[in-house]
């Protein structure tokens, strides 16, 4: 498999295009979403694949990622498969076909789950240039949101979110029926409907409404999205006001938004589809343009509503070039630039090299990530189609919210240099297990969790016994910092010591909870020890309140073990550990695990561990050696979503 089938074995949509947007490749996800086979999608044009109104985003979108200075979104509707569309935030970028050496631009959608908001922004500015309103209906939990669109109509809302029944109830009961049947449609976009609704402030109103079925995402939620066209006639003065006041509420949610997608962005990526999907809107303007700082050069990326020729005079290769972008990132100060003409006064190089195509100028505001005298971190700019500089208010809360994002990325470039010290403190103290165990098959598998800071304890370890038999660990130190990776190093080193002496599970379990106790150590771990004798496949065992052991059959059966022990390890003092007895028939295995591949978010314990050992059972039924049998439990807690640290350890006995 080469580097570009790579970019396609996505379980999301993903497509590889030429330089002129003709379908070279794609994946199953990207067919589907397109709604129609592959082999109808290879060689045509992906703009021809979209609807007509979507074309000239995805065309503008493809003329950036064609580049190689920078990467673009953009939010692009889908066809899909169903009665829904499909909203996704794609990226578009160069690649290079490792096979021929031939320049293709990589589009793929990315995950937007945490800011889902983020993929309806263009619905609603379009539907704010169409004069009409924006709703959805969530008719599997009976609400209605207002999201937007033309300000007036959000007066009809005295609330942005409202139970449908008290929405119904405002419509005159002659036509309910129709909206009832218009919010629960199951077509992919109805007819447009007439209905009487009454208002807290101007009585009945004449609404005609439309809805279609949206898909927020792929494999996202789907949801009824309709808009509203008030066909009233109201004091002019009156709407007019209505109109400025319900413009400013709405603008005020979306710099809160804005702010709150800013806060809780996980990382670069995050941070960067925030800005792209919301900077333009949240300002008016229609292109967005941002840049980090990396290693004294520029990381550009656009949502591809900005001019290219544009774009190009604007960056500068490096932080030391003496271009708009680099400057307003060097000096930490904003930048305005009203015009061509302005562009060309200011930076007179750069503008022979702009060459303008024809059209009507466009502004651009440049903000710094960064106040004057601190560390560069980058900026984003915004074009506008007017000359006028943004007002003071404005220009405060682009400066507000550019500081904002700039406290982001310094809290994500902290977090990250500290999970990548707390990681490689934690590989170096897991063990390489032998490579060859005589009459037993051992595969092992690892899963920090990646979720902020949360670099957890959990270890194993197999080796050699004195007495020829095979000692096996599997173990779960309390926290998630790089202390937690510390402490179970300790523990597992002690443990290696100890059974070098005296090789009996318990006993081993029992002098280590003596030390840790003695040390009055801060934390504690849960354990599961076993001495497995491959000639015979005898086996003892014990654990300190860990996870139960599963013992799979060859037949697809299973059974859940819970060892005898105690408490775990380093709390209470004075605890002798018990053990048990069993034997390893051949042909079957023991799986060690941790809570992570077993408990998680709406999984519990028991249910967790029955999914386990139907799995291993299964894999073994089917002949699957120790490594895939692994490669399946860990496949399980990826499907799951799940947070915490996995550590799997499987043993068959051969």
């Amino acid at each position: 498999m080469d580097a570009s089938d790579e970019l396609l074995e996505r379980d999301t949509p993903s497509a590889l295009l030429t330089l002129n947007g003709v379908v070279r490749r794609l994946n199953a996800a990207m067919a589907t979403t397109l709604g129609r086979p592959g082999e109808q999608c290879v060689g045509r044009r992906f703009t021809e694949l979209l609807s007509e109104d979507q074309r000239r985003s995805a065309k503008s979108l493809l003329a950036h990622g064609a580049t190689t200075k920078r990467l673009a979104m953009r939010v692009l509707e889908f066809p899909g498969s169903g009665e829904a569309s499909v909203l996704c935030l794609v990226e578009a970028r160069p690649v290079t076909d490792p096979a021929g050496g031939e320049r293709l631009v990589w589009v793929h959608s990315l995950d937007a789950r945490h800011d889902l908001g983020a993929l309806l922004i263009p619905f609603d500015l379009a539907a704010k240039a169409a004069g009409l309103g924006l709703y959805m209906c969530s008719p599997d939990e009976h609400r209605i949101e207002w999201l937007g669109g033309e300000p007036a109509l959000a007066t009809l809302f005295p609330q942005a979110s409202m139970p449908l029944p008290m929405v119904i109830r405002r419509v005159h009961p002659e036509d309910r029926k129709d909206v009832q049947r218009l919010v629960r449609s199951s077509v992919a976009q109805s007819s447009w409907i007439r209905a009487r609704f009454h208002t807290e402030h101007d009585g009945w109103r004449t609404l005609v409404s439309q809805s279609r079925r949206i898909r927020l995402g792929y494999g996202g939620p789907e949801r009824v999205f309709g808009v509203i066209r008030d066909e009233s006639t109201t004091d002019t003065h009156r709407k007019d006001l209505l109109a400025a006041l319900t413009a400013e509420r709405q603008r005020a949610d979306e710099i809160a938004a804005f702010s709150s997608a800013l806060f809780t962005a996980a990382d670069e990526q995050d941070l960067q589809q925030v800005v792209l999907t919301r900077l333009s809107a949240a300002f008016g303007g229609f292109g967005a343009l941002f840049a980090l700082v990396d290693g004294g050069r520029l990381r550009v990326s656009s949502d591809a509503g900005i001019p290219t020729w544009q774009a190009d005079a604007l960056l500068g290769p490096s932080l030391g070039e003496d271009r708009p972008l680099p400057c307003a990132i060097r000096t930490g100060q904003p930048q305005f630039i009203a015009n061509q003409e302005e562009f060309a006064r200011c930076w007179p190089g750069d503008a022979a090299e702009a060459q303008a195509p024809p059209g009507p100028d466009v502004a651009m505001s440049i903000t710094p990530l960064s106040p004057p005298g601190d560390r560069p971190l980058g900026a984003w700019a915004v074009t506008h189609d007017c000359e006028d500089p943004p007002s003071p208010e404005k220009l405060a809360f682009m400066t507000t919210l550019a500081d904002l994002a700039g406290q982001a990325l310094r809290r994500i470039r902290l977090q990250q240099a500290h999970v990548e010290l707390s990681t490689a403190v934690q590989q170096s103290m897991l063990p390489t297990l032998p490579e060859h165990l005589p009459g037993l098959e051992v595969a092992v598998r690892y899963q920090p969790s990646r979720d902020g800071l949360d670099i957890g304890g959990d270890w194993y370890d197999a080796f050699f016994l004195p007495d020829g038999a095979v000692a096996l660990e599997i173990g779960d130190a309390q926290g998630h910092d790089v202390d937690a990776a510390v402490f179970m190093g300790q523990v597992r080193s002690s443990m290696r010591a100890i059974a070098a002496h005296e090789p009996e599970p318990a006993t081993v379990l029992t002098r280590t909870n003596e030390l840790l106790t003695t040390m009055d150590a801060p934390r504690f771990a849960s354990c599961t020890m076993l001495h497995v004798d491959p000639r015979d496949g005898r086996v003892i065992g014990t654990s300190a309140g860990h996870v139960p052991l599963l013992h799979a059959r060859d037949d697809g059966s299973h059974r859940i073990r819970t060892l005898p022990g105690g408490p775990v390890l380093g709390v209470l003092p004075d605890i002798d550990y018990r053990e048990e007895t069993f034997t390893l028939e051949r042909g079957t295995a023991l799986v060690m695990v941790t809570d992570g591949l077993v408990e998680g978010p709406g999984l519990t314990l028991e249910a967790g561990l029955e999914r386990a050992g139907t799995l291993a059972g299964q894999a073994l039924h089917d002949r699957l050696d120790v490594q895939a049998t692994a490669d399946l439990l860990l496949d399980a807690v990826v499907a799951a979503d799940h947070l915490d640290d996995v550590a799997v350890l499987v043993i068959r006995r051969t």
